[in-house]
C-alpha cells in the first residue's frame, strides 16, 4: 500500500478505511436507559439485544436438524436441544458481560491480548464461520421466495443479495428501531410453529420425558435414515451454539448508555443483560423444541423422505404425510406449507441483520479495518452465493429430489466451519471473564459460573472434534467410498490436531497479555 493510500486509510477517507474506536462505534452508547424506575419499566429498556442473539439460535441451519431428529428419534433429542439452550444463556451472558465491563468487544479483547499473527489467523477463520452461516442464510432465503413466489432459484439467490437495500434502510431508521423489527420477525416464527403444533395434538408427556437427560441421547445405535442418536444430537448442537453470536452479543451489550465510572451503573447494565438475554434465548428453545415436536407429530413416522426445506413444504400439503384429521383438513388449504415458506423467509431476513453487524464487529477488532455495512454485506454475500450457485447449476439436469438434497448437503457440510471455529471464541471469552485484570473482581465469573463455564466449553468442543470425522466425509456424499471415507478421517484427524495445537497457542497468548494487563495496573497503582 503507498504511503498516500496508507494516509487515506488511516484517516478514514475513502470507502474502507482505519478503526480503533469503541465497537459498533455509530451506535455505541446511544440507547438511553431510565434510572430509579420500576424492574419492568427498565427491562424494556434493555431488551433488544438478546433478539438479535436470539436471531441466531433459530436461523435456517437449526431447522432441518431438529425436525429430522424428532422423524427418526422422536422426543429422545429434546434433551439435547435445552441442554444446548442452557450452554447458549451461560455463554451469551458472559459476552454479554464482557463487552459491558471491559468496553470492548470479544474480537477487540483478543486482539489487544493476542499477537498480531494469531489475531490475524483467528479473525480469518471466524469470516470463514460468519460465510458458513451465510450460505445457510442464503438457502433458506432463496427457497422460502421459490416456494412462496415461484421464483426460479438461481434468481432466487441472486435477489437474496439484495437484501442490502433492506440493511441500508434499517441503517437509517435507528438502532432500537432495528431491535423492534427483529422481535417482530421472530414472533412471526414463534407464532406458525405454535399453530402448526398445537393443531398436531403431540404428546406432551412425551415431550416432558424427553427433556430428561439420557445417555441414549448421544448414542451410537439405532441408525436410522443414516443418522444416530449422537449425530443428530452433534447437528443441534452444531448448528444452535454459533460462535459469531458471541462477538455480535458482546459488541451490541454496549448500545445502552453506562456512566462507567460508576460501578452501580455498570452491575445494573449486565443484570438486565442478562434478564434480556435468557428471555429470548428462552423464546428460541421453545422454536427449536417446536420444529423437533413438528417432526414427531405433524408428520406420519418415517413419512418424510426429503428432509430439505422443499420436503417439508410439501409435506406440509400432502395430507398422506399428515398424522391427523384437524391437520387434513387445514392442510388442504395450503396454509400450513406457506406459513412455514413465511416463517423461513423470516428467519433468513433475521439473520441477515445479525450477520452484517457481526462481520463489521469482527473486522473492525481483529484487523481495525472498518467498511460502510451495505458494502460488508455484499461482498460476503456475493462470496456465499458462489457455492450455492455451483450446487445449483451442477445438479440443474438431475431429479428435484437429488437437487433438494444437494443443497440440503451443502447447508449441512458448510457447518464444518462453524464446529471448526467454535472453540476459539469460547475458550477467550471464558479466559477473558475469569479475569480479575480485565472484569475486576467484583465483575469476574463467580465459581460455579467458573465451573460450568469450563465444563461447557470443553464438553462442546469435544463434541465438534468427534463429530469432525464424519462431517468431513459428508463431503463424499452418503455412497462414498471406503477409501474416502478413510481419506475423510485422516484429513480430519489432521484438522483435529492443528485445532489442539491453536487452542494451545490462544491459550499461551492470552495468559500472557492477562500477565502483562495485571503488572500494567499493579504499576498504576503504586
Amino acid at each position: 500500500m503507498s504511503e498516500n493510500a496508507q494516509s487515506k486509510f488511516r484517516s478514514g477517507k475513502g470507502l474502507i478505511h482505519y478503526a480503533n474506536g469503541p465497537s459498533l462505534e455509530e451506535i455505541n452508547g446511544t440507547v438511553k436507559v431510565p434510572k430509579g424506575k420500576g424492574f419492568f419499566k427498565t427491562l424494556f429498556a434493555y431488551s433488544g439485544p438478546g433478539a438479535l442473539v436470539a436471531v441466531g439460535y433459530m436461523d435456517p441451519g437449526n431447522w432441518a436438524t431438529s425436525i429430522t431428529g424428532g422423524q427418526n428419534f422422536q422426543y429422545l433429542l429434546m434433551t439435547t436441544i435445552l441442554i444446548s439452550s442452557l450452554i447458549a444463556m451461560l455463554l451469551q451472558y458472559m459476552a454479554a458481560k464482557l463487552g459491558i465491563v471491559s468496553q470492548m468487544d470479544l474480537a477487540q479483547a483478543i486482539r489487544a491480548r493476542t499477537s498480531r499473527t494469531l489475531g490475524i489467523i483467528l479473525w480469518i477463520m471466524t469470516e470463514l464461520a460468519i460465510m458458513a452461516t451465510d450460505i445457510a442464510e442464503v438457502i433458506g432465503a432463496a427457497i422460502a421466495l421459490y416456494l412462496l413466489f415461484h421464483i426460479p432459484l438461481v434468481i432466487a439467490v441472486f435477489i437474496t443479495v439484495f437484501d442490502v437495500l433492506l440493511l441500508l434502510l434499517l441503517t437509517k431508521i435507528g438502532f432500537r428501531k432495528i431491535e423492534a423489527i427483529v422481535v417482530a420477525l421472530i414472533l412471526v416464527i414463534l407464532f406458525v410453529f405454535v399453530y402448526q403444533v398445537a393443531l398436531s395434538n403431540p404428546n406432551w408427556g412425551g415431550v416432558l420425558i424427553g427433556l430428561l437427560p439420557s445417555p441414549a441421547a448421544v448414542a451410537t445405535s439405532p441408525h436410522v435414515a443414516g443418522m444416530t442418536p449422537l449425530t443428530g444430537s452433534l447437528g443441534i448442537i452444531g448448528a444452535t451454539v454459533m460462535p459469531h453470536n458471541l462477538y455480535l452479543h458482546s459488541a451490541i451489550s454496549q448500545t445502552r448508555e453506562i456512566d462507567h465510572d460508576d460501578e452501580e451503573s455498570v452491575a445494573q447494565t449486565v443484570r438486565f443483560s442478562a434478564w434480556d438475554s435468557n428471555i429470548q434465548l428462552t423464546a428460541a428453545f421453545f422454536v427449536n423444541a417446536l420444529l423437533l415436536i413438528m417432526g414427531v407429530a405433524v408428520f406420519k413416522s418415517g413419512a418424510v423422505k426429503d428432509p430439505s426445506f422443499f420436503g417439508l413444504f410439501h409435506a406440509l400439503s400432502d395430507t398422506s404425510t399428515l398424522s391427523n384429521g384437524i391437520l387434513i383438513s387445514v392442510a388442504r388449504t395450503g396454509i400450513l406449507s406457506t406459513l412455514f415458506a413465511v416463517a423461513l423467509l423470516a428467519s433468513g431476513q433475521n439473520s441477515t441483520i445479525t450477520g452484517t453487524l457481526t462481520g463489521q464487529v469482527i473486522m473492525e477488532g481483529f484487523i481495525h479495518m472498518q467498511m460502510p455495512l451495505w458494502l460488508r454485506r455484499l461482498v460476503t454475500r456475493l462470496i456465499s452465493v458462489i457455492p450455492v450457485l455451483i450446487c445449483v447449476s451442477m445438479t440443474s439436469n438431475q431429479s428435484a429430489i437429488q437437487q433438494h438434497e444437494a443443497l440440503n448437503d451443502l447447508m449441512t457440510n458448510s457447518q464444518v466451519f462453524l464446529a471448526f471455529a467454535l472453540p476459539f471464541s469460547m475458550l477467550p471469552l471464558l479466559m477473558f471473564t475469569d479475569s480479575k485484570a480485565e472484569m475486576t473482581n467484583r465483575f469476574k465469573n463467580s465459581l460455579w459460573i467458573k465451573i460450568l463455564g469450563w465444563i461447557s466449553v470443553i464438553g462442546l468442543t469435544y463434541l465438534n472434534l468427534l463429530g469432525m470425522p464424519d462431517n468431513i466425509a459428508a463431503f463424499w456424499g452418503s455412497n462414498a467410498s471406503a477409501s474416502q471415507i478413510n481419506l475423510a478421517h485422516t484429513i480430519a484427524y489432521i484438522i483435529i490436531a492443528l485445532i489442539v495445537i491453536l487452542m494451545i497457542w490462544v491459550c499461551y497468548d492470552i495468559y500472557r497479555g492477562d500477565k502483562r494487563l495485571a503488572a500494567k495496573q499493579l504499576e498504576e497503582a503504586k
